[in-house]
């Protein structure tokens, strides 16, 4: 599968957190298909829900911006911008966040 080649190109405490965040999508939308697109891993019914991806020293969660603006209160301390929220390596992934970002992302997707 290609989201595992793209997983298994990182070292390995990259690539446990990958799986975690993977999975955690996974639970939410057992249905969604699991893509690439634009190089990322991605999850899709009709539509994008959400990416993710690796970078230097965070796994960054890309919700699309309505996510964001639906849950930027939540976000505070960390990093983000209009689309996208970054996850330090340093730091607990914040799972809740992540299911409850993913679940809105899957009604918005379903409700049009």
């Amino acid at each position: 599968m290609e989201v595992d080649k793209y997983i298994a190109g990182f070292d390995p405490e990259v690539q446990e957190r990958l799986q975690i965040v993977r999975q955690t999508i996974r639970e939410v939308v057992p249905d969604a298909e699991e893509v690439i697109s634009y190089g990322m891993p991605a999850y899709k019914l009709g539509k994008v829900l959400v990416y993710f991806a690796a970078g230097k020293h965070h796994i960054g969660f890309y919700p699309t911006p309505s996510a964001i603006l639906e849950f930027e209160p939540e976000l505070q301390g960390l990093k983000y911008s209009k689309g996208a929220v970054q996850f330090a390596n340093d730091k607990p992934l914040p799972l809740e966040l992540i299911r409850k970002m993913t679940a809105f992302r899957n009604h918005e997707v379903n409700q049009k």
